[in-house]
């Protein structure tokens, strides 16, 4: 009788011995809060280092704001490409609890050295690190090469783990079963406001005392908050469920390619998958990721690849993947064709998102920055950004979506694909609003300002706004973006699913610097500082910002076209759960 009460999961995800996972014991919310948990303090032990590296090396190694920024930016961008060593060791061979626990340990290791090599040799004298009390540059080559391998140890942790842990936590819901289904949709809200929440501590409080100098207390506390990040990741082992990886993913693809070309010269492609190729594997939960992909019209020439021909069959080459690919590998291939147009339309609204880290905090320290006697440090005003993710993600799940289903009758309510529209459309108001309150402050700036420091007698809480329309467009992009690419990837490649994401923030702080460049580059000429000079009150910012409201626009416009293109992945026996959507939804929410 117990026996007969023990569901399995019918999205094909086996338990840590590899046996098909069962229902009751595995997955779902004691699962995902610990690794919500577990975001949340990784987050934190990881911007306890990045939020303020930039000061470490200026005050502590006394190296000058171009080579600190220019250092760190190097290090930002090694985090983003080691995320795609992560998605790939993941997908391919290790699967994603294994590769999450090994970069985890990893990141601990570098967090650990880190504070060992700042505590023992960078803080001398002690006492010193602080805004007044520089340390000096007289480190040793070999005090340095300790720091450098500490910061990229703690690069290749982090970046390896970050992709994978957002699609571990997905898999311990199952798309295929209506409630569990929903609890999905929920956990990609609530892992984006851990990591803000992470964030956010790390942005105040760890802030404030590395800006006093107390940096190895700030990095002592981020080595213990990722200890214990991978302490509770550990705890929830035998509830995982797991998705055993599929191999090469880089291999399959060029099977396709390799074997549509080999037959470029067939005449007739089927118009549909009845003439074409598929393996005739067994459909149960016992089959891990063996999900058949539905045949889509598109990218025709890729279907040569699954059309047997009279030579496959009298040379016996049918199981030759270079000769012959089943459907499901022609259609995975496609899917990742399908997305890249979306993700590259991503990557502007990244150009928008990275301003709040830069031009916004330079924009901040040229206004009024006091009250009373209190002195607001203009980066943190992300606070509200952080703020208004938290509200904004509360609004969506019990307000806003409840209410869209309602009136389309659609118990979906706004699809991913249009959660992000509205996502750059939010991001064009941002800029729009960031503009008009740099038109303001060059209006009350004093003109003539070699510091630049309280250049304007407008207060800097007038750019709250523009932060809270930033938080708000992250909910509908960044939420919506996690959703899509973890939905709409094949079962053999969540993890690069989410690496995409990443690597469009990498790609848009890239771009916002190209552009700066090429803006300052137009702009600088005789008697004209250009737009964005040393000192603000002689440039034109808000011409800046209002130029990536009209980028942002048209990145809009090409993305409506990509959205309205795209195909939805759709997998053989895929379960449609039309009803019950809103009661499914609110049991998702007090779940947790």
């Amino acid at each position: 009788m117990k026996k007969e009460q023990e569901v399995c999961t019918r999205d094909g995800s086996v338990d840590r011995h590899g046996d098909p996972a069962i229902r009751g014991k595995t997955g779902t919310w004691f699962a995902g809060v610990l690794i919500l948990v577990n975001q949340g303090l990784a987050t934190l032990a990881f911007f306890g280092v990045g939020v303020n590296l930039v000061l470490f090396l200026t005050r502590v190694l006394g190296q000058d704001n171009a080579d600190a920024a220019n250092n760190v930016s190097k290090w930002t961008g090694t985090v983003y490409i080691f995320s795609l060593l992560g998605a790939f060791l993941s997908d391919s061979y290790w699967g994603r609890y294994k590769t999450c626990v090994i970069f985890q340990a990893i990141f601990v290791a570098g967090l650990v050295l880190l504070s060992l090599s700042s505590y023992l040799f960078l803080l001398k004298p002690r006492g010193c690190g602080d805004e007044h009390s520089p340390c000096g540059s007289t480190h040793s080559t070999y005090q340095n090469v300790f720091f450098y391998f500490s910061i990229y140890l703690v690069a290749l942790g982090n970046g390896g783990y970050q992709p994978n842990i957002a699609t571990f936590g997905a898999d311990q819901f199952d798309e295929e079963d209506p409630e569990e289904g929903h609890y999905k949709i929920a956990f990609f809200s609530y892992f984006y406001l851990a990591l803000n929440l992470g964030s956010l501590f790390s942005n105040t409080i760890l802030g404030y005392f590395e800006d006093q100098g107390m940096w190895a207390l700030g990095f002592w506390t981020s080595a213990g908050s990722a200890l214990m990040a991978l302490i509770l990741f550990l705890i929830g082992t035998p509830r995982y469920r797991h998705f055993t990886p599929r191999g090469n993913p880089l291999s399959r693809c060029c099977q396709v390619m390799v074997a549509a070309t080999r037959k470029w010269k067939v005449q007739r492609v089927p118009d549909q998958d009845d003439d074409l190729f598929q393996s005739d594997g067994p459909k149960d939960c016992s089959r891990n990721g063996d999900r058949k992909i539905r045949y889509t019209q598109g990218f025709r020439f890729l279907d040569r690849a699954a059309i047997i021909t009279s030579k496959d069959c009298t040379e016996n080459r049918i199981h030759n993947p270079w000769r012959v690919c089943t459907t499901t590998q022609v259609e995975e291939f496609k899917c990742i064709l399908r997305l890249l147009p979306i993700w590259m339309c991503t990557i502007l609204y990244s150009v928008v998102f990275t301003q709040m880290a830069s031009l916004f905090v330079e924009q901040g320290a040229v206004m009024k920055t006091t009250i009373s006697k209190f002195h607001v440090p203009p980066a943190s005003m992300s606070s509200f950004d952080i703020l208004s993710v938290a509200a904004f993600i509360f609004i969506y799940r019990r307000v806003l979506d409840p209410l869209v289903a309602r009136i389309r009758k659609d118990p979906k309510g706004l699809t991913e694909l249009q959660r992000m529209g509205i996502g750059l459309v939010i991001a064009i108001i941002a800029m729009v609003s960031a503009g008009i309150v740099e038109l303001f402050r060059l209006k009350y700036a004093t003109k003539e300002c070699p510091s630049c420091e309280s250049a304007s007698s407008l207060s800097i809480f007038w750019q709250i706004p523009q932060y809270v329309l930033i938080g708000a467009s992250e909910v509908f992009m960044y939420v919506g973006q996690l959703e899509f690419f973890n939905g709409q990837a094949p079962d053999g490649l969540k993890s690069f699913g989410s690496a995409l994401c990443m690597t469009s923030i990498s790609l848009g702080n890239y771009v916002s610097s190209l552009l700066v460049t090429v803006v300052m580059k137009i702009s600088t000429r005789d008697e004209m500082p250009g737009w964005i000079p040393g000192n603000l009150n002689k440039g034109h910012l808000d011409r800046f910002y209002f130029l990536l409201a009209f980028l942002t626009a048209a990145d809009l416009a090409v993305y409506i076209i990509c959205a309205k293109w795209y195909k939805y992945i759709r997998f053989e026996g895929q379960q449609q759960q039309e009803a019950d959507s809103k009661s499914s939804d609110e049991e998702a929410d007090l779940a947790v």
